[in-house]
């Protein structure tokens, strides 16, 4: 009973509901890149490479030829699926470029830290002014900060 009711104030702080709602988010994102890179950016990269449809670039280990990929699957041939992986390395550069856009805007947006105004009484540890010479709390004598 108490390893239950300790994982139930587990599962119920912030930061966990916090990472279950990203990973959820991610995945949708993550459907959404794909849909890009497969459906929008494949295609025309194709296209520009003489009609190649990476998706469909294999290796057939069995010995036998198949027209697709889809064909050595349904074969059963063991295949090197070297397109699909490319598609992959694709997408990740993708999302990895998304994500670095979205963070340098919200670096943009998120206001700089001024100056420190305040410092901790190194006697109580209460917070002062970074200028006192003095704790107004413990009423110890403090160097002021340069």
């Amino acid at each position: 009973m108490k390893l239950l009711k300790e994982f139930r104030e587990f599962a119920a702080r912030g930061n966990v509901v916090d990472l279950a709602v990203g990973v959820i988010i991610g995945a949708a994102f993550g459907k959404i890149v794909t849909s890009l890179v497969s459906d929008i950016i494949m295609p025309p990269v194709g296209l520009l490479l003489g009609k190649v449809d990476f998706s469909n670039l294999f290796i057939d280990l069995s010995g036998t030829h198949h027209d697709s990929l889809a064909a050595a699957k349904a074969a059963g041939a063991p295949t090197i699926n070297y397109g699909l992986f490319i598609n992959t390395i694709i997408d990740f550069a993708i999302v990895a470029f998304v994500i670095f856009l979205v963070i340098q805007q919200m670096n943009r947006f998120i206001k700089k830290a001024g100056p420190a105004t305040t410092r901790d009484c190194p006697c109580c540890t209460s917070s002062i002014s970074v200028k006192a010479t003095k704790c107004p709390h413990c009423t110890a004598d403090i160097a002021a900060a340069s």
